[in-house]
């Protein structure tokens, strides 16, 4: 079994920044993937970003040059960094963990952007 725990949601005003931080335990084989998706109220859930064990990054398109992605390895932990922040980014955030056709997934981290 694998837990997924996020940290680090909040409110904040909109220009604004926030990190999200999400530590696996568990049964974690060397190679997994470690993301962060969101799913905001009347829309379909949105991929933010991934990374891999050896670093590759891939970013939705609406996040792309505001939002990055990181990870410790060594920790278990992924982090995402997320800067210039719009009400339009306001949803629950969730951590995913891939482990070849297994998928892992946190309980969510809320993220409101308003004034």
């Amino acid at each position: 079994q694998v837990q997924l725990v996020e940290s680090g949601g909040g409110l904040v005003q909109p220009g604004g920044s926030l990190r999200l931080a999400c530590a696996a335990s568990g049964r974690i084989s060397s190679i997994y993937i470690m993301g962060w998706y969101r799913h905001a109220p009347g829309k379909q859930r949105e991929l933010v970003a991934v990374i891999s064990n050896f670093g590759t990054t891939g970013y939705g398109d609406s996040v792309k040059g505001r939002f990055t992605i990181s990870r410790d390895n060594a920790e278990n932990t992924v982090y995402l960094q997320m800067n210039s922040l719009t009400p339009e980014d306001t949803a629950f955030y969730y951590c995913n963990l891939k482990i070849g056709a297994l998928d892992y997934w946190g309980r969510g981290a809320l993220v409101t952007v308003s004034s």
